[in-house]
């Protein structure tokens, strides 16, 4: 943490051809080893594939929901107090719920065996649209982990 001043957090400069920040935030973060014109075809798979599937819509707004499906509105983060450990129940900001979101949805794409990423990507971000699959279910336990865990929301600061 550095002791002169705060980092700015710098915004996403949106892809080149939706022009949506969302989009370019899922290339970063399926990005591996600087590779981004990789990460570029998988994600641009992914949407081209996502609208063969669902031809009546636009593949950025299934994109759009499915994302909002997935992020968690709270989570649980470990507070020490005394000599005891508390998983404490604490709001998530919007920033962080997009990067959990996103980080949930590739994850789980990757662990898809047996098939080629971007249609890995594409069924999970369909699944997720569907509010369904491994993505949804990660964020409805992160959910019960905070709702057992509400009566330690008092050591909240």
């Amino acid at each position: 943490m550095s002791r002169r001043r705060r980092a700015v957090r710098r915004d996403f400069t949106p892809d080149p051809k939706y022009g949506s920040e969302l989009v370019a935030h899922l290339i970063n973060q399926v990005m591996i080893c600087g590779k981004k014109s990789v990460a570029e075809r998988i994600v641009y798979g992914a949407l081209q594939r996502i609208e063969k599937a669902k031809e009546g819509q636009d593949p950025l707004e299934v994109l759009v929901r499915g994302v909002d499906n997935v992020k968690p509105r709270v989570e649980v983060k470990s507070r020490r107090v005394g000599g005891a450990t508390y998983q404490v129940p604490i709001e998530v900001r919007p920033s962080r719920q997009r990067a959990l979101a996103l980080r949930w949805i590739i994850q789980f794409a990757s662990a898809r065996k047996g098939m080629p990423t971007d249609q890995a990507l594409a069924t999970e971000l369909l699944d997720a649209f569907g509010n369904q699959g491994n993505a949804i279910k990660k964020k409805e336990d992160t959910h019960k982990m905070a709702q057992a865990n509400k009566a330690f929301a008092h050591y909240r600061w």
